[in-house]
């Protein structure tokens, strides 16, 4: 069997081809085998994740029946969308080892703004230039944090934290006096369609099997490319079950949700943007500049790389992402107020991104840590919230889920380093 060390994206993998008269479970034997030693040596990708996914789906639908019905399972893609789309910006972060503590009130920046130009009684802009203007005020403020980061050497830490106060209070200047009352109702249907229209049906089933027609040809692509210049690719049957996997997962999603309402337009935007920024992180030059600088600055500013452009831009990126996570809460909810962007959406965005799988140390992760962490905290509120239990154990448990997220990646870490993955 002949196998090369493949690592992509900050993540270790091992990419094997089948010498010619390998039979298929020889193939898939050496896959098992490449896995656990991956494993033994910290690499966990995203194991610890499902299995934490899994246990809790088991633990409250023990708990509380409700847990299971089609109604539930639509309302956590719900309460899942907002919080990941923002932690996906604070995984570019993280991945530099840096921190952005303001992400929540500049959520709230980005939806109060929109909400404001949407006014038809006073601005009534459009949709899409509110929306627009929103994005780039949010992109804007997190260029401004990596400049004073960058060029004034200032930990992130105190910068987004001094952000984190400005910010909530702009929110609450710009509602209090937009409203009397602070509250400022969203009037326009097309961004109430955000987080609140459905798919029909059909279109459900037809964007599953793009979706699954899409990866299959990006897979068959790297093969072709491999092959030509005669280097080692995964082997076909493992690209085969992989798509076998995600196609029975993705159709009894579909099949759920159908069931009630049907597939959210919301998972659709997320998806997307689940899609773009992981091709981002894995596929261009950009991406590998972010890993290096995680993995090793010093390395990376010797290597040739702008150390300072590439934590601003991670900056930037996480601002911009905060705002599209501000505009479908603000959906979601219909309306903003005085305390948009506050509360815990701040650690639940940290917490997701850390809980995915995440480094604190920067270096290494995926932009679906982001997705999959923010899966765990909705199904810890969802699942609290059915049991009628009170907030307190909501924040326990919560606490205690990232706690453990962040041993695992300490663990992880030693184990890499002795190793010499990472």
């Amino acid at each position: 069997m002949t196998e090369r060390a493949a690592p992509e994206s900050g993540q270790g993998s091992t990419e094997v081809v089948p010498p010619r008269g390998d039979t298929v479970a020889e193939t898939l034997r050496q896959a098992l085998r490449d896995w656990v030693a991956r494993l033994r040596a910290g690499d966990l990708g995203a194991l610890p994740i499902f299995v934490g996914l899994i246990g809790l789906a088991l633990l409250f639908g023990s708990l509380e029946e409700n847990f299971y019905t089609e109604r539930n399972f639509v309302n956590l893609l719900l309460q899942t969308a907002g919080v990941a789309t923002i932690a996906m910006g604070i995984v570019f972060v993280l991945l530099v080892a840096e921190i952005d503590l303001s992400v929540g009130f500049v959520s709230g920046v980005g939806a109060v703004l929109m909400t404001l130009l949407l006014r038809p009684e006073e601005t009534n802009w459009p949709w899409w230039a509110a929306i627009g203007v929103a994005l780039a005020a949010t992109s804007a403020i997190g260029l401004l944090h990596g400049l004073i980061i960058t060029k004034a050497r200032v930990p992130s830490f105190v910068v987004t934290l001094a952000g984190y106060l400005a910010w909530s209070g702009v929110v609450l200047i710009l509602t209090t006096q937009a409203s009397s009352s602070g509250t400022i109702r969203i009037q326009d249907d097309v961004v109430l369609g955000i987080a609140n229209d459905y798919l029909p049906d059909a279109w459900g089933w037809a964007l599953l099997l793009a979706a699954l027609a899409g990866q299959a040809a990006v897979e068959l692509a790297k093969v072709r490319a491999r092959r030509q210049r005669g280097v080692s690719h995964r082997p076909l049957v493992l690209i085969a079950l992989q798509l076998a996997a995600i196609g029975i997962v993705g159709a009894l999603a579909v099949w759920y949700a159908n069931k009630d309402r049907g597939v959210p337009v919301v998972a659709v935007i997320v998806g997307a943007f689940l899609v773009f920024w992981t091709f981002v992180a894995s596929r261009t030059t950009f991406g590998r500049h972010v890993y290096a600088v995680g993995g090793n600055p010093e390395a990376a500013r010797r290597a040739g790389i702008d150390v300072d452009r590439v934590r601003i831009a991670v900056f930037v990126i996480a601002g911009f992402m905060a705002g599209v996570g501000g505009i479908i809460l603000a959906s979601r909810l219909r309306s903003v107020d005085p305390g948009t962007g506050g509360g815990q959406l701040l650690l639940n965005a940290i917490a997701a991104a850390v809980i995915g799988g995440t480094s604190l140390f920067g270096g290494h992760g995926r932009v679906a840590s982001a997705l999959l962490g923010a899966a765990v905290i909705a199904t810890v509120a969802n699942g609290m919230d059915l049991l009628n239990l009170a907030s307190g154990y909501k924040f326990v448990i919560t606490g205690c889920v990232l706690l453990a997220a962040v041993l695992v990646d300490a663990f992880a870490k030693r184990k890499r380093a002795a190793s010499g993955v990472a």
